[in-house]
């Protein structure tokens, strides 16, 4: 599937829950993304936290998606093509140097 397939089918279901509508107690807002995307980043961590083993594998990705659904809102929102911003940050760090 393509990002821009992911992007639609997100879209689709917040518009679904009436979250882009004006008067929701959601708004998807820039402001309101990026704090959701941290606190979901924050859920990954929990599956690792007190422990050094492999967490249970569908529930990661359960958490690993909701980044990704909030990511793909937050570059859309932004008008940022996300697969673009990808490449180019790749090239940049394939001439950076790591110690």
């Amino acid at each position: 599937m393509t990002i821009e397939a992911l992007t639609a089918a997100m879209h689709a279901f917040v518009e679904s829950k009436g979250w882009y509508a004006p008067d929701s107690k959601r708004p998807q807002t820039p402001r309101n993304l990026a704090i959701s995307l941290s606190l979901e980043a924050g859920e990954v961590l929990e599956h690792f936290q007190w422990s050094e083993g492999t967490p249970e594998k569908s529930e990661l990705a359960g958490e690993l998606a909701d980044v990704m659904l909030y990511l793909l809102q937050l570059a859309s929102i932004c008008e940022i093509d996300i697969s673009e911003a990808v490449m180019q940050k790749l090239e940049t760090n394939y001439g950076r140097e790591w110690e």
